[in-house]
């Protein structure tokens, strides 16, 4: 048991101090689509790395909810070339529409939250597309406290 303990700390270790480039791309732009009922939900998607395996993401989902999200994403390469896993978390602002059924007046509800992020991210090697496939999971914290584990998206990017 101690051995299977010092093993997957020696690999979780190496895994956060790899230095080799997770990215075959700098930026990003496309589309998040997502059939869960989370808070960011479908959405466009700007992805940046700052750093070889650091990559930030920005997500605005219109709708009801409206809302914004940013992810800081550290990704890892895989053997096949482009193709890389990822993690990382982030939060989101959200405005959701609600009406009150006495008056049959609307309002809007800030919303503030957390999420968090595993998933895996290529880039075909000949033609400026980046597609990644990802679980998303949310906590809403202000206003309802509410949790989404069954956030999974399909994302489809165009490259820089």
């Amino acid at each position: 048991m101690k051995k299977i303990k010092v093993t997957l700390i020696a690999l979780l270790g190496a895994g956060l101090f790899f230095t080799a480039s997770a990215q075959e791309y700098k930026t990003a732009v496309g589309v998040r689509l997502s059939s869960s009922n989370a808070m960011v939900n479908n959405a466009v998607s700007v992805k940046h790395f700052i750093k070889p395996n650091l990559a930030v993401e920005g997500l605005l989902s219109f709708g009801d909810p409206l809302a914004i999200g940013a992810l800081l994403q550290l990704h890892q390469p895989l053997s096949a070339q482009g193709l890389s896993w990822f993690y990382g978390g982030g939060a989101y602002l959200a405005f959701i529409k609600t009406v009150n059924t006495t008056t049959q007046k609307t309002s809007t509800d800030p919303n503030l939250g957390a999420q968090g992020v595993i998933g895996l991210d290529y880039k075909f090697p000949n033609i400026p597309l980046n597609l990644s496939l990802d679980w998303k999971p949310e906590l809403n914290i202000v206003t309802d406290i509410n949790f989404e584990p069954a956030a999974i998206g399909l994302t489809a990017r165009f490259t820089f």
